[in-house]
This record gives C-alpha cells, sequence and structure tokens, in this order.
C-alpha cells in the first residue's frame, strides 16, 4: 500500500488506537480535534479541486496547514487561541504519523515545525460583585428555565467552575450534607473539590425537586431533558446582561461570559484575601502563574497596595550632588 493510500487508514488509527486507547482522551478532546479535521479536509479539498475521500497524505503538506491557519483565524473570524488549538490538533496526528510512517517523516517535520503563534495577554474581564448580583436577579425563579439558570450561574460563581466542568456536573458529586462542597472533574481529567455555599446547596436541591435527575444523571438539562449545551448558556446568559445593563450601566461596556463567573471569583477571592495556592487549587490550575493573572487584574487590590505605601516626600533645597559645584564641573568635562 502506498503514503497515499495510507492516509485513511492513518487518521482513524489516529483517532480510535491513538486519542482514544492510549491516550485516553477526553471526548471533549476527541471532539475538538475531530472538527479541525472536519475543517482542514474541506479546506484542502476545495483548494485542490477534489473530494473530500480522494485526499492524500501528500495534499497536506505544510504549506496547506499554513494556508488553513490562516484561513482559519482571518477568513473564519477565529482568535489566535482558537489558530493555535487548531495547530496542537494538527501536530498530535503528525507525531503518531512519523512513528507509523517513517516514509513521511520529512513532510511530518515540516509540519511540526510550523509555530504556535503568540497573542497579547490581556487582563482578564470579570464581574463587580454588583454585576453579579444584578445579573442572577435576572432569571425568573417561578418557571423551571429561570430557576435553573439561576442556580446554574450562581453554581458557577461559586466554585468557580469552568462551563463545561458545570453542564457535566451529576447529582452524586454534590455533598449536600455539611461540610456541603462538590467534585469537578477539569482539565486532564483532574478533579477537585470545591466548598459550596448552603444558599448555592439549597438552589441546587430546589432545582432537584422541580426537575428529579437520578444520580449519574446530568443536573443542568433543557425541557426535554438533555444536557445543556454551552452555546446555550452563552446565549442565554447574553438576554440576562442585557436586561441588567438597563440599570447596571457598567454592564454594557464588558463581554460578559460564563468564564466571566470564573474570572469574578478568583478576583473576588483574593479582594478577601485568600492565599493565591488556596485559589489556585478552588480553580484547579496547573500553574501558579496562571492564577497570579487575576491578582494584576483587581484594581481595589492594587489601590489598597497603594495606600500601605507612603507617597514620596520631595526634600527641600537642591540635593547635594546639585550643591557641589565640583561635582557639576567634572561632569560638564564628561
Amino acid at each position: 500500500m502506498s503514503t497515499d493510500d495510507r492516509f485513511p487508514v492513518l487518521l482513524r488509527a489516529f483517532f480510535y488506537e491513538w486519542l482514544v486507547e492510549q491516550r485516553n482522551a477526553s471526548i471533549h478532546t476527541v471532539r475538538s480535534y475531530r472538527d479541525t479535521w472536519r475543517l482542514l479536509l474541506r479546506f484542502v479539498a476545495q483548494r485542490a479541486g477534489k473530494k473530500v475521500a480522494m485526499i492524500t497524505l501528500a495534499d497536506l503538506a505544510a504549506n496547506e496547514i499554513a494556508a488553513f491557519l490562516r484561513h482559519a483565524e482571518h477568513e473564519r473570524g477565529g482568535t489566535i487561541g482558537t489558530r493555535n488549538c487548531r495547530l496542537a490538533a494538527i501536530r498530535s496526528f503528525f507525531h503518531f504519523v512519523a512513528t507509523r510512517d517513517p516514509a513521511s517523516i520529512a513532510q511530518c517535520v515540516e509540519v511540526l515545525h510550523i509555530p504556535i503563534k503568540r497573542a497579547p495577554v490581556s487582563e482578564p474581564c470579570y464581574l463587580d460583585p454588583a454585576e453579579v448580583t444584578a445579573i442572577l436577579a435576572q432569571p425568573n425563579r417561578s418557571t423551571v428555565e429561570g430557576m435553573r439558570d439561576h442556580a446554574l450561574l450562581s453554581f458557577l460563581y461559586n466554585s468557580g467552575a469552568r462551563i463545561q466542568e458545570a453542564l457535566d456536573l451529576c447529582p452524586e458529586a454534590i455533598r449536600f450534607e455539611s461540610p456541603k462542597c462538590v467534585r469537578l472533574t477539569g482539565k486532564g481529567r483532574k478533579e477537585r473539590i470545591c466548598p459550596l455555599w448552603p444558599e448555592t446547596v439549597m438552589l441546587l436541591k430546589k432545582l432537584l425537586e422541580r426537575q428529579p435527575r437520578a444520580p449519574d444523571q446530568r443536573l443542568f438539562v433543557n425541557r426535554y431533558g438533555e444536557p445543556l449545551s454551552a452555546s446555550g448558556v452563552r446565549f442565554k446568559l447574553a438576554a440576562y446582561v442585557r436586561a441588567a445593563a438597563e440599570t447596571m450601566q457598567t454592564l454594557r461596556t464588558k463581554h460578559v461570559t460564563p468564564h466571566a463567573f470564573r474570572h469574578a471569583t478568583a478576583v473576588h477571592l483574593i479582594s478577601a484575601g485568600v492565599d493565591v495556592t488556596v485559589i489556585r487549587s478552588w480553580l484547579g490550575h496547573v500553574s501558579l502563574d496562571t492564577t497570579n493573572h487575576y491578582a494584576r487584574a483587581n484594581l481595589e487590590t492594587k489601590r489598597k497596595a497603594l495606600e500601605k505605601v507612603a507617597a514620596p516626600t520631595t526634600p527641600g533645597g537642591q540635593p547635594s550632588w546639585k550643591r557641589d559645584a565640583s561635582v557639576l564641573a567634572w561632569l560638564d568635562t564628561l
């Protein structure tokens, strides 16, 4: 079998043997890689003027990959972060191909040398406590949908969970008795325990009373009993933010996503004086540098730090080196 004929076999082996069996990748990683390859194959097929089924490994040259990344960033309107995620999925495949098909190593090396693109690091958008309160007041809690949305947003703020971590939540992961807490599964399938306020636990209990779920079933579902999607939550949240912005003017200039509640949790914990290592464990950060990023974001924390430092006093008269004519004369000779 030629190298070109091996491409479908290699791609299938990459997903089933490498990602699923050997790496035990999460379903979210598999789906992310799948979406990248869907876009890439359609892009290459269109440029080559052939059907997707006719694409060979030789068609996936480094220059085609680079063109696809430019297309993903500029024409599709993706961020640099999304562009780099696409490249990571492609690189992973070519790492795998290099071990399975030595004849293609030269091509693999060219693709693997495509650099990650650096992006400017901006201050994270976070919500002030008053803004969080204004948003949480918007869902109509007399309905099941409003009760669900209020409980979900409250849970996001309490736990600092990523949106997918919250949407994967099952009742069996919640400890309803004291000490009240939740077990979250984050990136890399790492588990962490987060404490819960009694108010948050009460909201989750009431939601389960109105919408009973089995211990291993997703807690946050739609009217048909299907798990909520992240895009659906973003859509609902945008409506609540628009409504809250009518009374809370500061929300009009902020791009509020479910992740903004995670940012708010981190910043408010720092403002409360919680040690940064505790916050790292709370949020499930691998590196302390990630957590320290929130410490730089809070203007109020910076203001309090400034108040602890005395303002510089202006000394009377000229400094001694200016009053010494011999020093000034020596400087003039330089």
